[in-house]
């Protein structure tokens, strides 16, 4: 029997790695250089899911993915949550006395700077998280660090000198689950999340009357991002997502609201809520 598979960017041991390995863990997880190839796997049938970051607590939105989604064919079938948690490893024989550089993703090296600070490094840039502890096994050199997931010291046979050291203890991204088919969750069994975008028309206050309707329908929004659409500064597209399903009269009542003042709508995904979400927060 073929095992399913479910498709990640970055290098074994990252973080989305993981996140596969705790909800799919009867799932091959297939290592994917960028975002564009993770979407490409899952266009092309060469896995049936991707798990995709989409949010950071501390460092934003997770940049590109809000390009890849609106073009896309695929839909938003789950969320899940992850505290994002930094080990310093380094080779066996290596030590906090002999380290002198460490590598890690952008984002990663910015959230750590207590300890790199403390410990007087030099910051190295690579390409992933995981990627970077790929490196400093290879290099084989005592004088190079990493910081990277736990499981990527395990596959890479590296020693951890000091867990935890990121710099904040709230430090989550949220994953979304990405599937070639549509699959809606049902009413009135749990949490749900609708996630949709939209084009605003060339109308003046086209925004305000857009999202008025969920605001008199009671319909709780707990994201909504603006980004460019082909580099013009004249149209812009929204990225939205509000509790509730669509077949909920509060819900439908303001998405048809929505479409007199907007173009293009387009619902991306009707999943459950993840229960690490606290629903009724707003983002």
């Amino acid at each position: 029997m073929t095992s399913r598979r479910i498709a990640y960017q970055g290098e074994p041991g990252a973080n989305s790695h993981i996140v596969c390995r705790q909800h799919y863990p009867d799932w091959e997880a297939v290592a994917c250089a960028s975002f564009e190839d993770v979407f490409a796997a899952v266009e092309g049938g060469d896995a049936e899911l991707a798990m995709i970051p989409i949010d950071n607590s501390l460092a934003g939105r997770v940049a590109d993915i809000h390009h890849f989604l609106p073009g896309s064919d695929l839909h938003i079938i789950g969320e899940h949550f992850l505290r994002i948690q930094f080990h310093l490893m380094a080779i066996e024989g290596a030590s906090e006395q002999t380290i002198k550089t460490v590598h890690s993703h952008l984002h990663a090296l910015g959230q750590c700077r207590k300890v790199i600070r403390e410990l007087h490094l030099t910051p190295m840039v690579s390409g992933d998280t995981a990627g970077a502890a790929r490196e400093i096994a290879e290099a084989h050199d005592i004088s190079q660090a990493a910081l990277a997931p736990a499981l990527a010291a395990e596959i890479y046979g590296l020693q951890v000198l000091r867990e935890d050291v990121e710099d904040e203890d709230h430090n989550t991204t949220r994953f979304v689950v990405l599937s070639r088919e549509y699959v809606e969750a049902p009413r009135e069994q749990g949490a749900v999340v609708t996630s949709f975008i939209f084009n605003v028309r060339n109308l003046p206050a086209a925004l305000y009357k857009a999202l008025g309707g969920f605001a008199t329908n009671g319909v709780n929004m707990t994201k909504l991002e603006s980004y460019m659409v082909d580099g013009r500064f004249t149209a812009t597209q929204f990225l939205a997502e509000v509790d509730g399903h669509p077949e909920d009269t509060p819900v439908r009542n303001a998405l048809e609201e929505l479409e007199f003042f907007t173009t293009d709508v387009k619902i991306l995904g009707v999943y459950p809520a993840s229960p690490d979400r606290k629903v009724g927060d707003t983002v």
